[in-house]
């Protein structure tokens, strides 16, 4: 099977890849890759791509040109779309014109609110579901409103963007003021509650107006953590896959209220991010209109996201259309670094080596 997948460059894609060729016995895929950077690692990762193409960014004139002639000189049946400006791309395409191949994009009126996420907050606020936050401009001349609301110290971040654009907790005025100073290309930030729990998200695949498969993972640790002032850089370094059906309930409560608000179809895959509070209550911070980094980590642990959406855009008749949250082994956690597989165990196994 001839599988399209974009923006290579970055480790979602890459790992979708992995979820294909090392986790899927579904069918012997032939993966194509493709990134805007000439320099991205995908483009000549030989053992997961067989063929690859340098393209124009999402929103050049010429990018439609060259995708629709990879597509149709290479046969292409689906079509992958991970980076979230080709997702946005692809969902205007889609509601205007049909799409060049198969491949499970959400509706445009979903994914334009996900991206924003002082939008998503604000519209969320009512469910209890979103911490307290408020949204500024970068030359808002002051900032009592966010510190009179959020007491203790606050979480600000840029108001789009993935893998923590922006992200700092602020205790003061002057800590503020020289973040936004060394954040010059973000125009628009969203501070909220600092929440000192668990870093949570929960995964969603929503086909043809039902949701199918949900998962639930906890990032503990990230790679490179100690380039960002933040410690977030997107990226997870160890974690723990976990059964936790209270999590999907409300992940679903706030995707049925967004799609409901936006009358969006049921379709797509989404990752809601949470964080909890210290009480243990999880709040929403932001969701994804795609796939995250570690999804090879929940195929390597059962849950393979990827296979799972080739199996429904390729009508596979033997697909099991009712819902199911997957399971994982009790106590188990992964590792993942750059350049290697992750590796999967039980914690318990973790401690032995401390």
């Amino acid at each position: 099977m001839k599988v399209l997948i974009t923006g290579v460059g970055g480790p979602t894609p890459r790992s979708f890849a992995i979820g294909l060729k090392k986790y899927s016995f579904y069918k012997r895929f032939e993966l194509i890759g493709t990134d805007i950077n000439p320099l991205a690692m995908g483009l000549y990762q030989n053992e997961l791509f067989n063929k690859t193409y340098v393209v124009p960014p999402a929103s050049s004139p010429d990018y439609w040109n060259a995708i629709e002639t990879i597509i149709r000189e290479n046969q292409i049946e689906i079509a992958v779309i991970l980076p979230e400006l080709e997702v946005m791309e692809w969902s205007r395409r889609k509601e205007s014109d049909v799409l060049p191949c198969k491949a499970l994009i959400p509706d445009i009126s979903m994914a334009e609110l996900l991206v924003d996420k002082s939008k998503m907050t604000e519209l969320l606020k009512d469910l209890d579901i979103v911490p307290p936050s408020v949204t500024f401009h970068r030359d808002d001349a002051n900032f009592n409103g966010a510190f009179e609301l959020l007491k203790g110290g606050f979480w600000v971040r840029s108001t789009s963007g993935t893998s923590g654009l922006g992200s700092l907790k602020v205790d003061d005025v002057d800590s503020l003021k020289n973040w936004i100073q060394i954040n010059p290309n973000v125009q628009q930030f969203l501070a909220s509650k600092f929440l000192p729990g668990r870093n949570l998200a929960c995964k969603m695949l929503y086909y043809n107006g039902k949701l199918l498969r949900t998962a639930c993972a906890e990032r503990v640790n990230y790679i490179m953590a100690k380039v960002a002032p933040s410690g977030i850089t997107g990226n997870t370094s160890f974690g723990r896959l976990l059964n936790e059906p209270a999590l999907v309930a409300e992940a679903k409560r706030a995707m049925d209220f967004l799609l409901a608000h936006t009358r969006a179809a049921h379709h797509g895959f989404f990752t809601v991010d949470f964080k909890e509070d210290e009480n243990g209550k999880p709040y929403i911070t932001e969701i994804n209109v795609r796939h995250v980094a570690f999804t090879q980590c929940f195929a390597a642990g059962g849950a393979n996201f990827a296979e799972d959406t080739i199996r429904l855009l390729d009508g596979d008749v033997d697909f099991d259309f009712n819902y199911q949250m997957y399971e994982f082994e009790k106590d188990l956690i992964f590792l993942r670094d750059v350049d290697s597989l992750p590796i999967l165990m039980k914690e318990a196994q973790l401690h032995k080596k401390m």
